[in-house]
């Protein structure tokens, strides 16, 4: 008899710790909220989810520029782009906001006399920034890192007409699917964006993704490039639909114009 009772008083007591544990579970996963571009884990609330990040800061990232408010100075060669013919992708992955292009160590630009090493490209669909209140249909930032860990990026938009090789390159690596990546490790040259010759606005803003950090130096090329309308549709089927955060206000910041 004691037996007995042993073993139903040890089945109880697996049973009360499973619910109490099932229960925890349920809380933790009801609770565990990741950003995203949609419902509540939307842009506007990154700042509840991010507890720790800057997205509520005062120079946050994208904005809208407005040609006619711009300071316009003529390049000074404070930036230099050092992009070679045989810049080797390592890897591209899905990582459930983007697809990303990631370098081996390699290209570089050198910004107020500081060099800054490329280590990935994103997309955006539509673009993050604006110009005039204009929205392109795609944005691509390249993302320069220093040996300090400061950060500049290259904002280039998108706009559609003609087929792009690069792009074309880009989506032969295409479809991927959510949280996959590939390697590559294959060569593919930047330099024939002649970015050098393009006019571009400069100002200090953040990254557009949580943790939203400041004090990035974000270099926006004006003219955009050409694409056509079904490479735009290719990667767009790629990533989430309209991956790209709300315009935040410039609170005194000033954009410069190098032209």
């Amino acid at each position: 008899m004691k037996i007995k009772f042993s073993l139903f008083f040890y089945i109880v007591l697996i049973t009360i710790l499973s619910c109490k544990d099932s229960k925890k579970t349920d809380h933790s996963a009801a609770n565990e909220h990741h950003w995203s571009y949609a419902g509540e884990t939307s842009p506007e609330h990154w700042i509840e989810i991010e507890k720790n990040s800057d997205c509520d800061g005062p120079s946050q990232s994208p904005i809208n520029i407005i040609h006619r408010d711009v300071d316009s100075i003529k390049k000074n060669h404070e930036l230099k782009i050092q992009y070679t013919p045989s810049t080797l992708i390592s890897e591209v992955k899905n990582n459930g906001h983007s697809i990303q292009f990631d370098f081996e160590p390699g290209d570089s630009i050198n910004y107020k006399n500081e060099t800054f090493f490329l280590k990935q490209i994103h997309f955006h669909e539509p673009s993050e920034h604006k110009i005039n209140g204009i929205i392109y249909p795609i944005e691509m930032h390249l993302v320069h890192v220093s040996k300090a860990g400061e950060i500049t990026v290259l904002g280039i938009l998108g706009e559609e007409g003609n087929e792009s090789q690069l792009f074309e390159f880009f989506e032969s690596f295409l479809p991927i699917k959510e949280g996959a990546f590939k390697d590559i490790h294959q060569e593919i040259d930047l330099s024939n964006l002649f970015l050098e010759d393009k006019k571009y606005y400069t100002y200090n803003g953040s990254l557009t993704t949580p943790p939203c950090t400041e004090s990035v130096n974000w270099i926006v090329f004006k003219d955009p490039i050409i694409l056509s309308v079904e490479e735009v549709l290719k990667l767009k089927s790629n990533m989430p639909i309209n991956n790209y955060r709300n315009e935040q206000p410039l609170n005194g910041r000033v954009v410069k114009f190098n032209y």
